[in-house]
């Protein structure tokens, strides 16, 4: 029998950014995966603003900008003729709260080799090809059954294993929602001969529905979305129907049913659900995969301190703070994908999600400040900025001069505003930071 504090199922970006979190906490954990390959696919390849932020605490967000891209500008083709149109995401700059203003495409598969890359310098691994098959649970420890017949005990279980999550199920906790979509909807990664890269190709008036080709930064591959239906006949005839150009080889391909999905518990005992396998989105607004890694990253350090010795009651927060969040997103990609639109920016970027109503927030507002919110990044009088003293695994203390001190919890959140001094949070030494905050006293 194995013993370890945490055992995460699912090896996709929600169970690498948890994993990868509680590495650099030094917390024991066990990364399961099913599957006994990396996953192959561009799936999720829109990263949101909030969520690069997330991966520059983590240590990965030079990787992953190198490895993405802006999003391409639209080409819809009308016959001979083709008239090029907006994005996704307009190009902004950096602002003094803001350093990663556009949504960043990244193809799945690239997302997840950086985490694991990133992960294994802590010394954690993924165990492909380990699947869970049951467990139980008392109020001291969780007994999991691997597909091979060895057993687990383990502090805490995190089900991340997507919208089939094996964990759900023994949970008995059901996908609540609906299908917005009866059509099924085709999904592919294409190498395509000689077909420009420069923009993201629509045929909206294709035979059977709209075709589309997104080109993937860095690489040699388009990701093709259209109705199941379309593909029937073949995609390489489809394709060559529609561009005129031979279809070189087919890398991975899947049929989803666009639904809005999700569950009314994130927690039951000592067993805790995140990503997929508590909400299930639509691709539209790119928010399926950000929400994910927000829930990781939400739930690690909290684990992280109860296993040190915190209070259990501070777990309580996790889904108090996440369930709400991810009805409102949920919300959010039901409409954009019924009407169709391309608006993005402050109503995707997650930059203005909250836990204000979380029983971890207390104080009173600062200009535009509430506790509760995420913490912007600031230009300190020093010339520093704030975000590179909030990088690590602390809490931190923004001392003012003349104003209230601000406590910012280990995910960049506002755990409180008032005159308070805070030397420990979750267990961990608080960073204290002195500096005046002229833009928010501006505001």
């Amino acid at each position: 029998m194995y013993e370890t504090t945490v055992l995460i199922v699912g090896a996709g970006p929600t169970g690498l950014t948890l994993a990868l979190d509680l590495a650099r906490r030094g917390i024991p954990f066990r990364l399961i995966e099913a599957s006994a390959t990396p996953f192959e696919g561009s799936r999720a390849k829109g990263i949101q603003p909030r969520t690069l932020e997330i991966f520059d605490d983590l240590g990965v967000i030079d990787a992953i900008i190198a490895a993405g891209g802006p999003y391409p500008k639209f080409r819809t083709h009308f016959g001979p003729f083709s008239l090029r149109a907006g994005s996704l995401s307009s190009p902004n700059k950096p602002s003094a709260g803001v350093p990663y203003p556009d949504l960043w495409m990244v193809p799945q598969f690239q997302t997840e080799a950086i985490l694991r890359q990133r992960l294994r310098s802590f010394g954690g691994e993924v165990e492909f090809g380990n699947a869970l098959a049951t467990f139980t649970q008392n109020e001291q420890q969780i007994t999991a059954t691997l597909a091979t017949g060895e057993v687990v005990q383990a502090e805490f279980l995190v089900g991340c294993d997507g919208g089939h999550s094996t964990v759900r199920k023994t949970l008995g906790l059901p996908l609540q929602g609906e299908t917005i979509d009866e059509k099924p909807v085709f999904l592919a990664d294409l190498e395509i001969e000689s077909l420009d890269r420069t923009d993201w190709h629509l045929w909206p008036f294709a035979k059977g529905g709209v075709i589309g080709l997104c080109p993937l930064p860095n690489t040699s591959l388009f990701q093709l979305t259209a109705k199941a239906t379309i593909v029937e006949a073949g995609v390489e005839s489809v394709v060559r129907r529609v561009t005129g150009h031979r279809v070189k080889r087919l890398v991975w391909s899947s049929v989803y049913r666009p639904a809005v999905r999700m569950v009314d518990r994130y927690r039951v005992g000592r067993a805790f659900l995140a990503g997929d396998a508590a909400h299930v989105h639509p691709p539209a607004g790119g928010q399926g995969l950000n929400t994910g890694v927000q829930d990781a990253y939400n739930l690690s350090w909290k684990l992280a301190s109860v296993a040190q010795g915190g209070p259990h009651s501070l777990l309580d927060s996790y889904e108090a703070e996440r369930l709400p969040i991810a009805a409102a997103v949920l919300g959010l990609t039901k409409r954009l994908h019924q009407t169709r639109s391309i608006k993005r920016g402050e109503l995707t970027n997650q930059l203005k999600l909250n836990y204000r109503t979380s029983p971890l927030s207390s104080g009173i507002t600062l200009g535009s400040l509430h506790p509760g919110d995420r913490m912007p990044d600031l230009r300190l009088l020093d010339g520093t900025r704030l975000f590179d003293h909030l990088r690590g695994r602390h809490a931190t203390e923004l001392v003012t001069p003349d104003g209230p001190r601000i406590l910012i919890r280990p995910d960049g959140y506002i755990a409180h505003i008032g005159a308070t001094h805070c030397t420990k949070y979750a267990g961990e030494p608080t960073r204290q930071i002195h500096g005046a905050m002229p833009e928010l006293i501006r505001q």
